[in-house]
């Protein structure tokens, strides 16, 4: 019996569902290796303008009536969004160690990177299992050295069974008076 990956289901992530109320509606969210746009779905029904980068241009092409969408090979391209900054940054099943920083760079002042995906040990259960896809033992809350974590897993998650990290940071302006909240 063959078990379906992770992300084939247009279903979104258990973690991006779980974690989704720190983004608020009409916040400008980008979902970056967005694939089929599972995530882009889910943060569109819940009021947010949202953008979706990928290199597969045919998977992009329904997503067009949702939001934005950027063909881009962002592993062998600049970066397309240099310029701008995001509500909400969400990566699932992707890793591009390059982009790691583009990524922090790209959220705004209370923005929410919400990231999830494979992790060393990953090899012994299954694919991917080259070293350069999977994350290594606490390197996401290396990348959110500078962010507020609000949330942070590395383990074994089952059906199907696969290593992960999953992370969930916000960028906390330096001059907030107060702390914020971050509702569990």
């Amino acid at each position: 019996m063959s078990l379906s990956p992770p992300h084939a289901s247009l279903d979104a992530s258990p973690w991006v569902r779980r974690w989704s109320h720190l983004v608020p509606s009409g916040a400008n969210v980008l979902d970056v290796a967005c694939g089929s746009g599972r995530h882009l779905r889910w943060f569109a029904e819940r009021g947010c303008r949202v953008t979706g980068v990928d290199r597969d241009a045919a998977a992009l092409a329904p997503l067009a009536a949702i939001g934005e969408v950027v063909v881009a090979d962002i592993e062998n391209s600049p970066w397309p969004f240099e310029a701008r900054r995001f509500d909400a940054v969400v990566v699932t099943n992707y890793l591009w160690r390059a982009l790691l920083p583009k990524l922090v760079e790209a959220l705004a002042d209370r923005g929410v990177l919400i990231y999830e995906t494979f992790a060393e040990g990953n090899a012994s259960v299954g694919k991917p299992s080259n070293p350069d896809f999977l994350l290594r033992h606490g390197e996401l809350l290396r990348v959110a050295a500078d962010l507020r974590v609000v949330a942070y897993e590395d383990g074994v998650l089952d059906t199907p069974e696969r290593f992960v990290q999953r992370l969930v940071a916000v960028r906390e302006p330096a001059d907030a008076a107060a702390p914020a909240r971050y509702p569990l």
